[in-house]
């Protein structure tokens, strides 16, 4: 799925890698149950074939339910990131468009075991003491939609009461009718609190204390 030119800039994006960072991606084999299963397994060992710091554990959903269900997976294509640990980061769907740049963030950030949040917001997340979930609802076409996803995956990294979905919404349009998804990116935070756009990470961690009070 990568081009060869592809392949030598995303290996040099990986370069700075310090830790290692595994995919377990859960999936299906039965034909016609997940539309872009094969393909995003492609496009993860594609991308795992890149650093030797990368591996990819592929799952059944089905017959490996008891992992699904320790990490909260509920649907399919679901790709968790992970280094030393969980941290909750998820992404629903495949990663290509603008998305798959969201992948590669996630993957440096992941591998330094911190993110690129300002202190100070650092500091306003470790206010969260209890479960928050946040959803991001994406389309691989919408530009501003990796600034929202990269923020929440941050939060995730930063606390451990935080799981953050990155759902690409055109695979799973029964959430976009559930949550009422007109425009990306959406954010949907333990299901009571909403809002639309790619807000700066200040406004985005003010949405998420204001969700938990």
């Amino acid at each position: 799925m990568l081009r060869e030119e592809d392949k030598k800039e995303i290996r040099n994006r990986l370069e700075p890698m310090t830790n290692p960072v595994k995919f377990v991606y859960f999936t299906q084999h039965v034909a016609g149950v997940c539309q872009y299963c094969a393909e995003t397994k492609q496009l993860l060992s594609e991308v795992t074939e890149l650093s030797d710091k990368l591996e990819l554990e592929v799952l059944n959903f089905m017959e490996d339910k008891d992992r699904a269900e320790a990490y909260g997976i509920d649907k399919i294509p679901a790709t968790v990131i992970e280094g030393d640990k969980d941290y909750g980061i998820r992404f629903y769907g495949i990663p290509t468009g603008y998305e798959f740049v969201t992948i590669l963030e996630d993957i440096l950030q992941i591998s330094s075991r911190k993110s690129n949040l300002p202190d100070h917001l650092k500091k306003e997340l470790t206010k969260i003491i209890k479960p928050v979930h946040i959803q991001v609802f994406v389309t691989p076409t919408c530009p501003y939609c990796p600034k929202a996803a990269m923020t929440a995956h941050q939060f995730a990294l930063e606390n451990e009461n935080i799981t953050s979905d990155v759902v690409e919404v055109t695979e799973f349009p029964q959430l976009g009718q559930k949550y009422g998804v007109m425009g990306v990116p959406k954010v949907v935070i333990n299901e009571n609190h909403s809002f639309e756009g790619a807000l700066p990470e200040s406004l985005f961690v003010e949405h998420v204390l204001n969700a938990v009070k």
